[in-house]
């Protein structure tokens, strides 16, 4: 893989002189005169009144039910921190670059200039009428936490907070994965994770719906192990997780674990952690841009390990590419209400599934290999693959059906074939 430096990523911001990744086109002609005035007065003035008298028509003459907002307050971008507003911006136009891409899908990235939850809450509910759906972003916690209950309460579209969520539905395809490569079942591991926070605490409660006892599960954080009796940082749900009743360090618990999942900081695993755990080790060391062990230091360690981090650059990428696009899509394709667990489990399992597929040669072409199976260093499908939107985005509309929450039932055949079509066609 080539290099990401600085001054490509800025080249590419600004190649040929056009600042930034978006644009917004028209769908339909604008040559004439009637073309204008079918677009504009006096034609507009039909879906308006069709719409005053029935708001589900606003999904048919309308883009809401093809349409997200990507919302960010800056405060947590990516492994920088709170860098604000406007420097959220180019992450969010790069989430709507990536919908489009992947799913088809038009964003509006919003960012909202303040770091008051309550002033995110209401500035989301009352642009909420344009979108048919709500995507969080780089918000920290435990603010996001309560922007994203407040928002679901309020509002009758899916909204998802992509830091929480979507890391959790691909780190669970690829634990599935990585336990049946390694003989292991759920209910047997013990898992340690380094991070407590939006992301971290979502993984542990997602991997507990795919069948891990809370009992198997150690957390650590900033402040060590989380235990009970604690003070530092404590919440509801880290006190759910909680491990004996005395301080420990992350080189205490790793010892024996079967599972390490890192969602903090860079450089926070050594060799000798990572020879303490058991045979086969899981390690899955997300932080980013830098994991919390260097890939080829824990290969090193372990050449037994399954290894995956969130890089592009190394085999087992576990990112959200693999996530928001596909659950959005088939959300949105049954005018879904929520996204929820029934919607995430789904997502997990069909990118699990779809690892175990043969792998054509159009995918091995975007990522510059010459073979690709499934096994201990290909647990989750590449981006690339269409196959994802496929399978995914079925799944999950299929899950908001039997679950209760759409508002349209689908013939899942016919769904899978026009979706076929639909990226035929974006390609």
């Amino acid at each position: 893989m080539t290099k990401i430096t600085k001054e490509a990523a800025l080249e590419y911001h600004h190649a040929n002189g056009v600042p930034g990744k978006t644009a917004v086109i028209s769908t339909k002609p604008l040559k004439t005169q009637y073309d204008l005035g079918l677009a504009y007065t006096p034609g507009v003035a039909y879906p308006v009144l069709e719409i005053d008298q029935d708001q589900e028509q606003a999904y048919r003459y309308t883009n809401k039910g093809n349409l997200v907002a990507v919302v960010s307050n800056g405060t947590a971008i990516l492994g920088l921190g709170n860098r604000g507003p406007l420097a959220s911006k180019p992450v969010m136009e790069g989430k709507a670059v990536l919908f489009k891409a992947f799913a088809d899908i038009d964003v509006f990235d919003i960012e909202i200039d303040s770091e008051d939850p309550e002033d995110v809450v209401k500035a989301v509910e009352l642009i909420a009428p344009s979108f048919g759906g709500i995507n969080l972003e780089d918000i920290k916690a435990p603010e996001c936490f309560y922007i994203e209950a407040q928002l679901k309460e309020k509002l009758d579209i899916p909204v998802f907070h992509d830091d929480q969520h979507g890391t959790a539905i691909i780190l669970g395809a690829a634990f599935l994965n990585a336990l049946e490569i390694t003989g292991r079942k759920p209910d047997e591991v013990k898992i340690v994770f380094s991070g407590a926070g939006a992301a971290g605490m979502s993984c542990a409660k997602h991997l507990v719906k795919l069948g891990v006892p809370y009992e198997n599960i150690w957390i650590s954080d900033i402040h060590g192990l989380v235990y009970h009796g604690r003070k530092e940082e404590m919440t509801p749900d880290k006190e759910r997780f909680a491990k004996g009743d005395h301080k420990a360090t992350l080189s205490d618990i790793i010892k024996g674990a079967d599972v390490f999942i890192g969602l903090s900081a860079a450089n926070l695993v050594s060799q000798e952690m990572l020879k303490s755990m058991r045979r086969d080790p899981i390690v899955f060391a997300m932080a980013n841009p830098d994991p919390e062990i260097k890939y080829e230091l824990a290969k090193e360690a372990r050449p037994d390990a399954i290894i995956g981090t969130g890089r592009s650059d190394f085999p087992n990428q576990i990112n959200n590419v693999l996530g928001f696009p596909f659950i959005f899509r088939g959300a949105l394709d049954v005018r879904a209400r929520e996204i929820n667990d029934a919607m995430k489990m789904a997502a997990s399992f069909a990118l699990a599934n779809l690892a175990k597929e043969h792998v054509s040669k159009a995918v091995l072409e975007a990522y510059q290999l010459e073979h690709l199976e499934f096994g201990p260093d290909y647990i989750v499908p590449k981006p690339f693959d269409r196959r994802v939107c496929l399978w995914e985005a079925p799944a999950v509309a299929r899950a908001a059906v039997e679950s209760g929450t759409a508002r349209l039932s689908i013939d899942i055949g016919q769904y899978v074939n026009k979706l076929e079509e639909r990226l035929i066609i974006r390609a």
